[in-house]
């Protein structure tokens, strides 16, 4: 009987295990394949229609061109490319550690930031005008050319320089 419902979980397209684990002493726990934080910005454009060229400029001042896509978040793509932004909370809107600075010609084609994001920036070290969390901001095609610079500094719970990596 066990072995039945087994197969049957496994013919479904709703759910692929890569294990399923059963003992009478255990539940049956499923294992799936583990997605990254941030899994559509890893993908590259299907086509060049999709295409938004961003530019990152670094706490030092080092330009680093990303070739983005409609629909990625830029804190995420800042990750995928190894850019130095942070993501404490991992975009659920409880941090700064994402804050950006967007040049007046892009910021005004950014959606209007919500009241927690403009509560969180109000905590954030070297707050300006044009400031934003990354985690907020969805690359569209308006976006074209954006360069995103980085703040000197972020304010984090960690206090010995360590930097968590993203997962």
């Amino acid at each position: 009987m066990l072995q039945t419902v087994i197969k049957r979980c496994l013919s479904t397209q709703r759910l692929k295990p890569l294990k399923a684990i059963y003992s009478p002493q255990f539940r049956r726990i499923h294992v799936t394949a583990s997605l990254r934080h941030g899994e559509y910005e890893w993908q590259d454009p299907k086509s060049e229609a999709e295409v938004v060229n961003v530019v990152y400029i670094d706490k030092d001042g080092n330009k680093i061109k990303v070739r983005g896509k409609v629909g990625d978040n830029v804190l995420y793509l800042a990750h995928r490319y190894e850019i130095p932004m942070e993501g404490a909370c991992e975009a659920s809107l409880a941090c700064t550690t994402c804050h950006v600075y967007v040049p007046p010609e892009h910021f005004e084609k950014l959606p209007a930031s919500e009241e927690k994001e403009d509560d969180l920036l109000d905590m954030a070290p070297f707050l300006k005008e044009n400031s934003r969390l990354g985690c907020q901001i969805v690359l569209t095609k308006e976006l074209e050319g954006m360069e995103i610079q980085l703040p000197k500094a972020t304010r984090n719970f960690y206090v010995d320089g360590h930097k968590p990596k993203p997962h």
